[in-house]
């Protein structure tokens, strides 16, 4: 579903005549308990409402509210309402989105979209990304496995490194020997579990030989002011049998 909404919004924007809708900021961090806002421009489009939906990597977008210049109120999707979500206008084509009293789980990437009569289509924003930030969220917590015993016969092997944290967004690092790693590096997106954890995976590929010469590999995982590493060599884990 994600990468139906972005293939879309990318399309739409390409489509020569289609209104051109713009979020700002790109990046909004804001700690908990304060108010966010984020700001949708319609482009050409003066005559329809500003939509706003929710979407934590991994997961379907969430419908959070509609909004026109000349409503009193906006309409809301299920799950969401005043206070805590509201929206404004500046002039027929400028909209705001404003959230109170931020928790972790509003951390999420919020699209804006609208319908360009002009062309019968809906257009979406390139979207704001949330990040709630507080010094309660706990480290996240690493295990990091060793290459298979299969892919030592060749050249190369992999390691994995699996995360489990309370955000969704986290930065992700490998460093082999106490340097940052450039290349080799395939990280997943977060993935939200039932307990309302995420899970984060990457892999790092290296060289059998450097493996062999039981060089320290390390991963590292911040989010928000909390970091986490974990590493491992070939000495430190146990001989297959």
């Amino acid at each position: 579903m994600m990468e139906t909404l972005l293939a879309l919004i990318t399309a739409l924007t390409c489509v020569s005549g289609v209104t051109v809708v713009t979020q700002k900021p790109p990046v909004l961090t804001v700690r908990k308990g304060e108010t966010a806002t984020m700001d949708c421009n319609l482009g050409t489009v003066t005559n329809n409402a500003a939509r706003w939906y929710k979407q934590i990597p991994g997961g379907v977008p969430q419908y959070v509210l509609r909004f026109y210049h000349s409503w009193s109120s906006p309409s809301y999707g299920s799950g969401f309402s005043s206070p805590k979500f509201t929206s404004t206008h500046q002039s027929t084509k400028d909209y705001r989105l404003i959230i109170k009293t931020l928790e972790e789980q509003d951390s999420a990437v919020y699209y804006c979209k609208t319908w360009d009569s002009s062309v019968n289509e809906f257009v979406f924003g390139q979207g704001t990304k949330l990040i709630v930030t507080g010094s309660s969220l706990p480290p996240p917590v690493l295990t990091v496995f060793p290459p298979s015993s299969a892919e030592l016969q060749s050249n190369k092997a992999t390691l994995l490194c699996l995360s489990s944290q309370s955000g969704p967004f986290a930065d992700v690092s490998w460093l082999v020997g106490g340097s940052p790693v450039s290349s080799g590096i395939s990280t997943s997106t977060a993935v939200q579990r039932p307990d309302q954890t995420f899970h984060i995976s990457s892999s790092l590929s290296i060289q059998t030989s450097d493996w062999n010469l039981d060089k320290v590999y390390t991963c590292k995982v911040s989010l928000d002011s909390q970091t986490a590493e974990k590493s491992i060599n070939k000495s430190g884990c146990p001989a297959e049998e």
